[in-house]
Formats: structure tokens, sequence, C-alpha cells
């Protein structure tokens, strides 16, 4: 088995990246995640990730308090910007 996690992008950042998902090396710490995005997609953190939730494997995480989690090889993890309502 390879050494990496799928990522899904939504809504906003589906458009930013161009992308619904795509495969990143795992393990990856949640702290770098958004550094990590940033290096692929200069400008994604603060057009969408600053207002975006992230679960992982269907959590939900706050990657400040949880930082210290890895992503492991296998795992999930999906960007979801805020959903308006109208």
């Amino acid at each position: 088995m390879s050494s990496t996690f799928t990522i899904h992008y939504f809504a906003t950042a589906s458009q930013y990246t161009s992308k619904n998902t795509e495969s990143l090396p795992a393990p990856l710490k949640l702290s770098t995640l958004f550094d990590e995005l940033e290096t692929r997609y200069p400008g994604i953190t603060a057009k969408v990730l600053s207002s975006c939730g992230v679960s992982l494997d269907g959590e939900y995480v706050d990657i400040e308090e949880d930082k210290e989690l890895l992503i492991m090889a296998g795992s999930e993890v999906a960007v979801i910007p805020p959903v308006s309502s109208g």
C-alpha cells in the first residue's frame, strides 16, 4: 500500500485547486496540512482555507487544537467550505 492519504475538496476549495480529490504523502501532521496545500496552491490559505472546516476520517478536527494529530496512510481528509444558507 502506498504511503498516501486522500484529500477531498468541496465547493470553493475544489474550484481553487481544480480538483475534487488528490493523494498527498503520509504521514503528515495536521498542523502542517495548510502549509502543504499553500505550497501546492499559492494563496489558498487566505482565499479558501481560512474559512474552511476540515474533517479527518469523517470527524471534524480543529487545525489548532488537534495540531499534533498525524494524518496516516489510507486516511481521508475533507476540506469543507462554510455552508451558506439562503
